[in-house]
C-alpha cells in the first residue's frame, strides 16, 4: 500500500509540474493576445476573411488628411488585397501576423514591427494561422483617396507563408 501510495505522489507530482511549466501532450491552442484599445466593431465581410475588429482612432478631416485605427484579426483572419493611393503605415501592436506586396513572398510580421505599404501597390494583412494580431494603422494624405478594395485573398495564397 506505501508503494502503491509513494507512485501515485510520484505522478501527482509530474503532473503538477508538468502543467506548471505549460507542458502539455495536446496541440498547442491558438495563441490570443491582448489589445491595445477595446475590441471595435466586426469589419465587413465583403472585405475581409475572418473575425476582424476595426477601432477608428483618428477621423479623417481636412485639417490633417489621415485616418488612423487598430484592427485586431483573429487567428487566420486577413483582409482582401487593396491599396490606398497616398500609401499606409502598419504598426504591429500584439500577435503575429502577415503582410504581403503583390508579387513579393508573404513577410510575417511581430509586435513592434513597422510596415510601410507604397502607395497604390496592392497587399493585404492579417493574423498568422496560429495567433491573433492586431495593429494601428496610419493613411496619410486621405485628400487623395483612402482605400481601393479589391479581391479576397484566397487559402492557397494566405497558405504560401514559410514562417
Amino acid at each position: 500500500m506505501r508503494k502503491l501510495l509513494n507512485n501515485l505522489l510520484v505522478a501527482c507530482t509530474v503532473v503538477a509540474l508538468f502543467s506548471l511549466a505549460g507542458c502539455s501532450s495536446q496541440k498547442d491552442p491558438v495563441k490570443q493576445v491582448s489589445q491595445v484599445f477595446q475590441q471595435g466593431q466586426l469589419a465587413p465581410a465583403q472585405f475581409f476573411t475572418g473575425n476582424a475588429y476595426v477601432t477608428g482612432l483618428v477621423s479623417n478631416d481636412s485639417v490633417f488628411t489621415t485616418a488612423a485605427g487598430e484592427v485586431y484579426f483573429e487567428a487566420g483572419a486577413r483582409s482582401n488585397w487593396h491599396l490606398h493611393p497616398s500609401g499606409q503605415i502598419l504598426i504591429v501592436t500584439s500577435g503575429v501576423g502577415y503582410h504581403q506586396l503583390i508579387g513579393e513572398p508573404i513577410e510575417v510580421i511581430h509586435k513592434g514591427d513597422v510596415v510601410k505599404c507604397p502607395p497604390n501597390v496592392l497587399h493585404w494583412h492579417g493574423a498568422s494561422k496560429d495567433s491573433a494580431m492586431s495593429h494601428i494603422y496610419i493613411v496619410p494624405n486621405t485628400e487623395k483617396g483612402i482605400v481601393e478594395w479589391k479581391q479576397p485573398v484566397t487559402d492557397e495564397e494566405y497558405l504560401t507563408v514559410n514562417d
